[in-house]
């Protein structure tokens, strides 16, 4: 039986067909219009912490990717950061939605970048109206991934199917908490929720899939940069100092290399989920960005 919780959730939800294939949404508020991008290998539930709040200000729409959470997953497909940004489009196309805000964390950080890249030479069928990053492999030469993320990502596929297949409950949970801050450790019914999500529809037993988007970044680091760099659109990114895959060393990285870098740092023991680890010091942050468009918020 499915964990209250996170049933919930699915059933607050609904699916388009997209590209052929059934996606899952939410939408949910009102105010203006947010898109929520989320990370590897979950789903959109790991803003479960932050969205009321979020839903208060403005009208949140979230979507779990192709190969994750409850969307359809695909055995023999070839994963890309290009469709990733395509299910973006058509969904805001489907929902007619012109122009939004971007908040996006680990995975989704590279589909931002891949969508800001696509804004600089119009081919998105929306505006970007701003774009914060959370904790995410922004640039590959200051990432560092885990061992199990090499090993899913990185081996010949047949190796990485079986390691998917062999992917236990507790190697999650460790792989989990390793990157999360010592103080604020996920619950044991947060991981046994991730790890249902993660099984739904045999999602695990592709997740190597997936997975391989991490070392296919490198394809995309000169390109995404330079977007980054010539952007006009507001950016900001809000960062888990402790996390070790893309803690405070990706935050002086993005210092180093984007003009009249925006980072806010989370204090010092916040790891890789700030939005889970720190809900309200993250909204705290994102509200203060977001004041620069006219919102007024509640700290």
């Amino acid at each position: 039986m499915m964990d209250k919780e996170v049933l919930h959730w699915r059933e607050k939800g609904d699916t388009l067909s997209i590209n052929k294939h059934e996606i899952f949404y939410l939408t949910e508020g009102t105010g203006p219009n947010l898109l929520i991008l989320h990370g590897y290998p979950f789903n959109t539930f790991e803003w479960k912490f932050v969205w009321n709040e979020l839903v208060k200000q403005f009208t949140v729409t979230a979507f779990d990717y192709l190969g994750m959470g409850f969307s359809d997953k695909p055995i023999n497909h070839v994963y890309s950061f290009h469709e990733h940004c395509e299910m973006v489009n058509g969904l805001m196309s489907r929902l007619n939605i012109g122009k939004t805000h971007i908040l996006s964390h680990d995975l989704g950080v590279s589909i931002a970048q891949e969508l800001l890249a696509r804004d600089l030479s119009k081919r998105n069928s929306f505006e970007i109206q701003s774009l914060v990053y959370a904790n995410g492999g922004l640039f590959m030469d200051s990432y560092k991934p885990r061992l199990i993320q090499r090993l899913l990502s990185q081996s010949p596929k047949f190796i990485g199917k079986t390691l998917s297949k062999l992917l236990t409950k507790k190697k999650l949970e460790n792989s989990i908490k390793s990157v999360f801050g010592p103080n604020t450790q996920p619950t044991d019914i947060l991981v046994d929720q991730f790890w249902e999500i993660l099984n739904y529809k045999d999602g695990k037993s592709i997740a190597y899939l997936i997975g391989r988007l991490v070392f296919d970044k490198m394809n995309h680091q000169e390109k995404w940069i330079e977007a980054m760099q010539k952007t006009e659109v507001p950016m900001c990114f809000i960062n888990g100092p402790y996390d070790p895959n893309s803690g405070i060393h990706m935050a002086n990285r993005y210092k180093e290399l984007i003009p009249k870098p925006n980072v806010q740092l989370l204090s010092d023991k916040i790891g890789h989920w700030p939005q889970i680890e720190d809900p309200k010091g993250f909204l705290k942050l994102y509200f203060e960005f977001m004041e620069q468009f006219g919102q007024e918020f509640i700290h």
